[in-house]
């Protein structure tokens, strides 16, 4: 990539070629490269993709599987609660906080080297934590574990603007959050079952193996998405040669020698001020803070009475979140896309903000899912209030997850990375300090007013939207004033 990012923008609408069905121009506008990501064939992005979404379903099992171990932890270090959800607080942190060292290598390496490495770091740090004989070098090799699947975090979306057209990448992204919240969700289902059937040190060499089988698909699979597609064609230029499959597997593809680590790292910090992004880490941390507090407070509950869960049924109970991420893909994918290209058909000029619409129903049933959760634990109603009530909540959490971060790509795509570095950062850092306060918050107050609190909160941040909506234009006239995005005017 150039110093300057030069990206085909939503409003460089003039002298294009038509690019869709029935001669429509879709955004960005593709060069006549072949090794141009938008003109790859289909099969190449979808095996691209896949693969990738696979990276961020391990990464977030590797996130959540010392959710369900946490009393044979304590067991085998003598250690009390709060040290043992450390072991998952520390790692959520360090999942956000990684990226902040992967999105400015990317800029200068390229994606797909960064992703070898980070797998390989993945890979080791599982295997650390699995021979590991201290609480001390199993907590550094689950923090290390984290710096390496933050990669399959904040990359991701911008992987999918550089691959597909506008009015795909909210269907698109979906994919990509449906792993995620599988990931979450299915995470603790199955290290619940090799935890107890093996023992806690196998929920890390599992990882460890499925993560080594990953790092050499990617290295086959996964081609470089980073280009620099020119704002102006000249039909005179000649037409650049198609890349070999041994070409694609050079390390140098993506490498930019105009690219500066220490100016993205800066960057990064500088997206923090723009109010769209702050707005999304912190309403998305929330959501996923909520989820590892109905985890946590779902193991203490239902292994007590007069529920005494097994530690494999406790897993079991997370199907409901998965049940209800998977009824999120329309609502928060499709959904978005077929809002944006009515907006297309009626503008030349599509708002990004216009997806915001899309969070109404979510906005609706999530909260309410909170509230149901929290309501049925507190009064110990059977099991299936509180799952029905995780699943409204997971249902939410991904639809909205995708809606939110979709918009923040289209509003800052040239800076994608480095915006969604600052919005998983928030998101984790909330995540982190619920995981460890929050056996004390609902203790001290109790689950049904605990999780009333939340709802509320939620709906708080998700008003925020409507402002966000009618003054987007405006906003984003703003942001391009100053910062990063000042650069690409």
């Amino acid at each position: 990539m150039a110093d300057k990012p030069e990206e085909s923008r939503i409003d460089d609408v003039e002298d294009l070629k038509p690019t869709g069905d029935a001669g429509t121009i879709r955004l960005p506008v593709p060069s006549n490269d072949p090794n141009d990501p938008l003109n790859w064939p289909v099969s190449t992005k979808i095996s691209v993709y896949l693969t990738v979404c696979f990276f961020t379903f391990i990464a977030n099992v590797n996130g959540s599987n010392f959710t369900v171990a946490i009393v044979p932890l304590r067991k085998h270090f003598h250690i009390d609660a709060t040290d043992a959800t450390l072991l998952v607080g520390l790692n959520v942190l360090m999942f956000g906080v990684g990226n902040v060292v992967w999105v400015p290598l990317m800029r200068v390496l390229g994606k797909r080297p960064v992703y070898l490495m980070a797998l390989t770091v993945l890979t080791v740090a599982n295997i650390w934590s699995a021979f590991a004989q201290t609480w001390g070098s199993l907590l550094g090799g689950r923090m290390l574990s984290g710096v390496g699947a933050a990669c399959a975090d904040a990359t991701v979306p911008s992987l999918v603007a550089e691959m597909f057209y506008f009015d795909q990448r909210g269907h698109c992204m979906m994919f990509f959050h449906v792993a995620l919240a599988s990931g979450l969700f299915l995470g603790p289902l199955i290290n619940a079952y090799i935890v107890g059937a093996y023992g806690w040190r196998w929920s890390c060499g599992f990882i460890a193996i499925f993560s080594g089988v990953l790092l050499v698909c990617t290295f086959l699979l996964v081609r470089e998405t980073q280009y620099t597609r020119p704002r102006i064609q000249h039909p005179e230029e000649e037409v650049p040669a198609k890349r070999s499959f041994v070409g694609w597997l050079s390390p140098t593809v993506g490498y930019n020698s105009q690219g500066h680590f220490l100016r993205t790292f800066w960057d990064i910090l500088r997206m923090a001020t723009y109010p769209p992004v702050c707005w999304a880490g912190i309403l998305i941390g929330c959501f996923v803070g909520w989820t590892i507090v109905i985890q946590i407070a779902t193991t203490q509950t239902f292994t007590k009475s007069p529920y005494n869960w097994t530690t494999g049924t406790i897993g079991l109970f997370s199907l409901s979140a998965f049940i209800g991420a998977l009824l999120s893909f329309y609502f928060g994918g499709r959904l978005i896309d077929l809002i944006a290209t009515r907006a297309r058909q009626r503008a030349s000029h599509p708002r990004p903000e216009i997806r915001l619409v899309a969070l109404i129903i979510p906005a609706i049933i999530g909260p309410l899912g909170v509230i149901t959760y929290g309501q049925c634990v507190a009064h110990k109603t059977t099991w299936v209030g509180p799952a029905f009530g995780f699943g409204m909540h997971a249902f939410a959490l991904t639809a909205l997850s995708n809606v939110v971060v979709t918009y923040v790509v289209d509003c800052y795509q040239a800076f994608a990375g480095e915006a969604l570095v600052i919005v998983f950062v928030i998101r984790n850092v909330i995540a982190c300090v619920l995981s460890m306060y929050s056996s004390d918050w609902i203790a001290e107050q109790g689950a049904s007013i605990v999780f009333g609190e939340m709802a509320a909160i939620q709906y708080f941040l998700l008003l925020f939207a409507v402002p966000l909506y009618f003054c987007g234009p405006a906003l984003l006239k703003f942001t391009s004033g100053y910062g990063p995005m000042r650069r690409i005017g």
